[in-house]
Order: structure tokens, then C-alpha cells, then sequence
């Protein structure tokens, strides 16, 4: 047994001090002034005791590119995050389409010391955007959600029998939503610093007409939505007024589309090559009164760990993406809760409670009878961000040398404690 003692419990409903009674693998008690002799007795003192981080989207590269991101180091990365469980995309190689790569990934996660991970499955085989997987097979053997992530679906027929064909087998649609018509070989957002850097540009409406068409997909099949990475002020319109009419839609954005704008490529750092691209100063205001008003149900991280030789050449020529599962909270609670735009029970819901409800997961709350999955906070702990200490093989992230607050100090996995 373990005992968490003189406890903050930070829940998406509320907050109180307390303490937080582990036995075999479950919360047993959650209440103030316990005493239990046999227990071992860690002083909480100070500390923030949240539910599990589930991470919704993260990409570890396994099977078939492990040179940049495993199961095993990326569990340990979202361990050492926060995180209890991660959801891992399918644009690996070969794409997780089928029930043995399913398996695959759930056998390497019982193998990891870090946090469970639970892979998503294709929307359509090898993410071609034509054929549609076995949702029901993958399914059984662990997938938790599909999502051709990477890629858009870009046929809208296709897309339409994706979301009835998944409601049939309660699995969530996640859509990478974007028009490449109008994307197209474009590197950053559309706008002022693009000119200046003479760099391709990538209009919004890449992302919100694809996010559009989405949600009148969803209603038409009366299915449930998951929109990825969102990152632009109307995509957060279209999303607010498409749950205002009552269609079944999610949403998540990334700490990179709150903390930073789009004038990270004036220094032409290829970190902040991202898909879809850093914004304007007026799209992160709308990130941001999104976040705070519920219309963005989550926080996730979109990880993507790339290898040094790559990301470190022509911006042109370098991926998307920046590594994110060992920075998130400390940037959300710098960003949003140090700057009183959301409460520390916001971010309990966003990075906790609504991943798991969405999912089908188990965690998302401190209370009697839930499975242990539990992460300590210091929230009075300074960092700066040190790409070299990370546990991820990827060290490409946007926020490397940023002076950030609050420290993940313990993570407890099913009562295990996975991070020291």
C-alpha cells in the first residue's frame, strides 16, 4: 500500500485537500487524515495530485522507424510527462491497419516501464483514404479509436462510411483535418512572416473548410467526431457552432498552438516547422478563449519525434513536427493557469477527465475505486527545458531553453510507481 499524505487533489470538478489511500493497483480511499500503519508514506506536502495525463495523440514511430521513437523510450517519455497512457498513431511503417499490429503495439506497451500506451487504428488500409479497415477486428485486439492521423481523408464519401461504419463498434473518428487542395506544398502559416521568410505559405482555410465539412459529415451519419490539432480561430468557431446545433463533436489542441505564434519561423528554427503550422497572435487568442470557455475539450501533444539529421537542414526540406509529452503540463500551467486563463481544474479535465470520457479509458478522476493511475505535481518548481535530459530518442522540441513552472516529480501507473 501507498499513502499519499497532506495531498492537493486536483479533479475536473473540483479541488480539496486530502489524503490518497493506493492498494493493489486501485484508489482506495480519498479522504483527509488517514491512517494506515502498513502503507508506505510519501509527504504530498505542497504538491498538485492530479488523475493520470492521458495523452490522445502522440506518434512513436513503432513499428518501422524505432531510430526516432519506440514503445519503450515513448512510454518512458510520457511517464516522465505525466502521462499514464498515450494513444499512439498509426503513420507508422508499415500503418497500423490490421488486428496483429494492434496486438503488436498492446504487447510492447506490457513491456514498457512507463506509461500504458493503446494504439489507434487506420481509418483505411495503408491510409490510402479508398479502403476501409477492420474496425471490429482492431478493435479486439486494442484499438481504441481509428484516424488515418498524418494524412486527411480527403474522400468525403469514404470519410461519411468511416463514421457510421465506427459507430456500429463505439470506436471515435479522429480527423487530421486538411484540405491539401489548399495546403499544398506549403511549410508555414499564410500571413506577414511567411513573406518575410520567403517561405511557402499554408492558408487557415486549409484546416477549418476541411474542419467544416467534418462536423456536417458527423451530423449527417449521426456519429461521433474527434477533431485533431486544432489550431485556428475559425476552426474554434465552426467547432463552438457545430456543438451548438448539437452534433456529436470533440476537439483537442496542442500546448505549441497556446504558447507560441508563427513568429518562431523568423529564425528559421526547423522545430517550429509543425503541421498544421504555428499561427498568428489573433489564432492563439482564440486557442486560448476555446480552451477557457469548453468549446476544446483537450490538451494533447501531437509528439513527434524526428532524428537530429533530419530536422537539422533547410526548413523546406525538414518534417513537420516538434516533440511535446515531456514539456505539456509545464507549459499549459505556465501558459494558461499562471496567466489565470484557465483553473487547475480545467486542466484536469482537458489533459485528463475528457481524454479518458472521449476514449472509453479508464482514469480521469482521483476517487475511491479508480484504477491508480495518478501524477504528482511541483508546482512551484522552475525549469528550464533541457532537450538533452529528455527520455524521448527525439530531442526536436519547439520549447528547448524556455523557462517554464511547475515539475512532475511521481507517476503512479495501475499503483506502480513508473517515475521517480
Amino acid at each position: 500500500m501507498i499513502l499519499l499524505k497532506n495531498a492537493t487533489v486536483v479533479n475536473a470538478d473540483g479541488m480539496a485537500q486530502s489524503d490518497v489511500l493506493i492498494d493493489d493497483g486501485i484508489i482506495a480511499r480519498v479522504e483527509p487524515n488517514i491512517e494506515e500503519f502498513e502503507a508506505q508514506v510519501i509527504d504530498c506536502e505542497g504538491k498538485l495530485v492530479f488523475p493520470g495525463f492521458i495523452d490522445m495523440h502522440s506518434h512513436f514511430r513503432d513499428p518501422g522507424q524505432t531510430y526516432k521513437e519506440d514503445i519503450i523510450t515513448g512510454a518512458a517519455a510520457a511517464a516522465a510527462g505525466g502521462y499514464t497512457a498515450v494513444c499512439c498513431m498509426p503513420n507508422t511503417v508499415p500503418p497500423l491497419d490490421n488486428a496483429a499490429l494492434m496486438a503488436y503495439v498492446r504487447a510492447r506497451s506490457e513491456a514498457a516501464d512507463g506509461a500504458e500506451v493503446y494504439p489507434i487504428g487506420c481509418i483505411t488500409r495503408g491510409q490510402k483514404g479508398e479502403e476501409l479497415c477492420e474496425y471490429g477486428l482492431m478493435k479486439e485486439a486494442g484499438a481504441i479509436a481509428v484516424s488515418d492521423d498524418g494524412l486527411p481523408v480527403a474522400n468525403g464519401s469514404v470519410m461519411l462510411n468511416a463514421l457510421k461504419y465506427a459507430k456500429t463498434f463505439g470506436l471515435t473518428v479522429i480527423s487530421h483535418s486538411e484540405d491539401k487542395s489548399i495546403s499544398g506544398s506549403g511549410v508555414v502559416n499564410a500571413g506577414e512572416n511567411a513573406t518575410t521568410a520567403g517561405l511557402r505559405a499554408i492558408p487557415a482555410a486549409a484546416e477549418s473548410a476541411a474542419i467544416a465539412r467534418d462536423v456536417l459529415l458527423a451530423e449527417e451519419a449521426d456519429a461521433s467526431i474527434h477533431i485533431a490539432h486544432v489550431s485556428t480561430a475559425a476552426s474554434v468557431d465552426i467547432i463552438r457552432s457545430a456543438k451548438a446545433r448539437g452534433i456529436k463533436v470533440t476537439c483537442e489542441t496542442c500546448p505549441h498552438y497556446f504558447a507560441a505564434t508563427d513568429d518562431e519561423i523568423l529564425s528559421y528554427n526547423t522545430n517550429a516547422k509543425i503541421n498544421p503550422p504555428l499561427r498568428s497572435q489573433a489564432d492563439v487568442d482564440a486557442i486560448i478563449a476555446g480552451i477557457a470557455d469548453g468549446t476544446i475539450d483537450a490538451i494533447a501533444t501531437d509528439h513527434a519525434p524526428h532524428h537530429f539529421d533530419e530536422k537539422n537542414r533547410e526548413f523546406d526540406y525538414a518534417p513537420f513536427g516538434t516533440v511535446g509529452l515531456e514539456t505539456a503540463f509545464s507549459v499549459a500551467y505556465t501558459k494558461l493557469v499562471l496567466t489565470d486563463a484557465v483553473a487547475l481544474t480545467d486542466l484536469a479535465r482537458l489533459m485528463s477527465y475528457a481524454p479518458a470520457k472521449i476514449l472509453g479509458l479508464d482514469g480521469g478522476r482521483i476517487a475511491s475505486g479508480a484504477r491508480a493511475d495518478i501524477t504528482v505535481i511541483d508546482p512551484d518548481t522552475e525549469l528550464t527545458v533541457d532537450t538533452s535530459a529528455f527520455k524521448s530518442k527525439g530531442k526536436n522540441s519547439l520549447f528547448d531553453g524556455w523557462r517554464l513552472k511547475g515539475k512532475v516529480v511521481k507517476v503512479f501507473v495501475k499503483g506502480e510507481e513508473v517515475y521517480l
